[in-house]
């Protein structure tokens, strides 16, 4: 068939195809391409650099578990992301929501440990999904009613979360030992580790958040596809003023998706208490990054669940073999982070990529032209 006979929705189909999965490959390429020039330029043989990367993260059933259990908050924090961006809105206090779910995950685990885990465990992620949405609110109420620009009332939360959960552990959740950090949970509320569950396998950190990040993808997308919910907040995204005279209320949905997003953050940090540290530490989520870096794997999914599953493995698997790249082949891991903001600079960088696809169609249609005359 050729181009001229091709259908104009054949054509946008390919179009948006080629658009939604050739700019995060692209990137990826471009990214590692570039990380490698770096590495050759410091006197490394990037070859052996990134085999080790690929050897620290998929090398085995540990390295595999070590990768999941990374990825596992981003799934989360990028679900969490990617949802408020479907309504238009940028939610980049994430981190601070998180913040709020580890510590209410982590108060909770504290309450409700004498009940079965069968139990406590379904109350505790509620609970901290409660929190994030709630620290949410705010933002999401000053954006519906006056306008205010959830960048800066969601970044400005993420520091008051901080904060206000330094002060928290440092007096009345505070553990006896005199370090700021709350008491360890009971093994009861823990989320079993997948070496627990499935006989043979190695020791390993990756648990069960992993499969509820999965769940939560699946959610997701259900409720953005079938759902009159999600009908309202993917035309308050596509184009308010249609949405708006077709009689969706855009403030109300503002809220809506903003707490959503923030209850997707505090899981993430409900998994993270549950799953690893047990315990909720002061500061611990500064260093962790988890909400931005989420922001991130929302980018690299663009705003797809299941794009944003394949993002967050694609960060886990970085993090978790920079650390081999980095004693096997004499590579500082500071080359993952340089990798992974040239990621986020490509996938900026659409107009590259449809560019490049307009420019072969041209062509195409030029040699066709050239071989009918």
């Amino acid at each position: 068939m050729s181009e001229a006979t091709k259908s104009p929705t054949v054509d946008a189909w390919w179009m948006r195809l080629l658009t939604t999965v050739g700019v995060p490959l692209l990137s990826v390429a471009l990214a590692m391409a570039i990380g490698s020039v770096i590495i050759v330029f410091s006197g490394h043989d990037p070859i052996a650099a990134f085999s080790a990367l690929l050897q620290g993260a998929f090398g085995g059933w540990r390295q595999i578990g070590e990768t999941i259990m990374r990825a596992t908050p981003l799934m989360l924090t990028g679900l969490a992301v990617g949802f408020g961006f479907r309504a238009n809105l940028f939610n980049i206090g994430a981190e601070g929501q998180l913040i709020l779910g580890s510590l209410g995950a982590a108060w909770l685990g504290l309450l409700l440990a004498p009940l079965p885990p069968i139990l406590s465990i379904p109350l505790i992620l509620i609970g901290a999904a409660l929190f994030g949405a709630a620290w949410a609110f705010i933002p999401a109420l000053l954006k519906a009613k006056v306008g205010a620009h959830e960048v800066i009332t969601t970044m400005m939360f993420s520091w008051m979360a901080l904060y206000l959960t330094s002060w928290i552990v440092s007096g009345p959740l505070a553990d006896k030992g005199g370090i700021p950090q709350t008491p360890m949970l009971s093994g009861a509320v823990w989320l079993p580790t997948f070496d627990t569950i499935i006989p043979g396998l190695p020791p390993m950190r990756a648990h069960l958040g992993f499969l509820l990040a999965l769940l939560v993808a699946v959610g997701v997308s259900l409720v953005l596809r079938r759902t009159t919910l999600g009908y309202e907040v993917r035309a308050v995204g596509f184009n308010p003023s249609a949405a708006q005279n077709g009689g969706i209320s855009i403030p109300l949905t503002t809220i809506y998706a903003l707490c959503i997003s923030g209850a997707l953050a505090g899981l993430a940090g409900a998994s993270e208490v549950l799953g690893v540290t047990h315990r909720f530490f002061d500061q611990v989520s500064a260093g962790s990054g988890f909400g931005f870096t989420g922001i991130a794997v929302a980018l690299l999914g663009k705003k797809n669940p299941v794009g944003i599953l394949f993002a967050a493995l694609l960060f886990g698997a970085l993090s978790a073999g920079g650390g081999t790249m980095q004693l096997e082949a004499d590579v500082s891991q500071k080359i993952i982070t340089i990798v992974q903001g040239l990621i986020i600079f490509f996938v900026g960088a659409e107009t590259i990529v449809t560019w490049f696809i307009k420019r072969r169609k041209r062509l195409a249609l030029e040699r066709e032209g050239a071989t009918n005359a």
